[in-house]
């Protein structure tokens, strides 16, 4: 099979999670749902954490950013999908895959990396609580936000550009729903070593360190929360690192139930559905995650569906009046 350069690759074929005509409709509704649905949730959160001022605190401001890296990651790949499936084009352009590429790593980056500053933030709060105001000052909180950003921005873009170097075969078809990277590397002709390489190196510093500082600030959080005597002092504090300790868990689990199924199965079609539960269900589920058992949450819910009420009220009574 004769090897051709990069530049005269024009499209990638997405071949989706199944090739059954049946179940495409199926699909199609049920990723429609899940998209919808996770939209509408994280952009509920981030309105109720933009309207309430009792929600202007570190721990709710990382909130929102990852609600709002929620939207991107799921928007980077369940579109795309939706369209192939609607229009029965399964093609996608040479540049379009390593874009959505690019989108899914920096999303994806990002949000490894504000789960990490969120346990930061509860590590502060449970350990240093006197200092928590001074330590975790808006200037801080930027700062991390930006940080995350930029090098998350920049593995993605070095990741994604040195696919460039590569050339493919004929047989440009990846078994997935969306351009993952490591699905297209498989697919080159020339030598993938150095691509392979970074690919380890980005995975041991965007999951390892971030998952490593997460379970460092558990561990401390732990270990103070045991010395306060009262068994309601230490469920009061603890519960406020409920919600972020089962995303966290989510997150990871999901993503290392990916690379085990990879693992142990020869079928890309099979770790293609497998990894829909690291890059489609985590960011459905985060809102009601954060929103159940959130008493200050539910309030502000309950406040932002109220305002919400009233302008619908408004509307329908002027509408009618005119």
């Amino acid at each position: 099979m004769g090897a051709r350069n990069e530049t005269d690759v024009s499209h990638f074929l997405l071949l989706g999670l199944t090739e059954d005509p049946a179940l495409q409709p199926l699909l199609f509704s049920l990723f429609l749902s899940i998209y919808l649905v996770t939209v509408l949730g994280n952009l509920i959160i981030i309105l109720a954490i933009s309207c309430d001022s009792h929600l202007h605190t570190p721990m709710y401001f990382f909130l929102s950013n990852l609600s709002l890296a929620d939207i991107c990651l799921s928007t980077s790949t369940i579109p795309k999908m939706l369209v192939s499936i609607q229009a029965q084009q399964h093609s996608i352009t040479y540049a379009g895959c390593l874009s959505q590429a690019c989108f899914v790593l920096d999303f994806a980056g990002l949000e490894n990396c504000l789960l990490a500053a969120m346990a930061y933030d509860r590590y502060v709060a449970i350990c240093h609580p006197l200092s928590y105001t001074v330590i975790m000052n808006a200037r801080l909180c930027g700062l991390l936000i930006v940080f995350s950003l930029v090098i998350s921005l920049v593995n993605a873009l070095l990741l994604s550009l040195m696919v460039l170097r590569l050339s493919f075969c004929t047989d440009l078809e990846i078994p997935h729903f969306f351009c993952e990277l490591a699905q297209v590397i498989e697919l080159a002709c020339s030598d993938t070593l150095v691509n392979n390489l970074l690919v380890y190196v980005a995975a041991v510093l965007f999951g390892g360190i971030p998952l490593s500082g997460i379970i460092f600030s558990y561990i401390q959080i732990i270990s103070s929360v045991l010395k306060i005597p009262s068994v309601r002092g230490r469920y009061k504090a603890f519960s406020t690192c409920g919600s972020h300790l089962f995303v966290v868990s989510l997150f990871y689990g999901t993503g290392l139930g990916v690379y085990i199924s990879s693992a142990v199965t020869d079928s890309p079609r099979k770790t293609a559905v497998a990894s829909v539960m690291y890059s489609v269900v985590p960011q459905m589920l985060n809102p009601f995650i954060y929103s159940l058992r959130n008493r200050t949450m539910e309030e502000a819910l309950g406040k932002l569906f109220g305002r919400i009420g009233s302008l619908l009220s408004c509307a329908i009574f002027f509408g009618f009046g005119f």
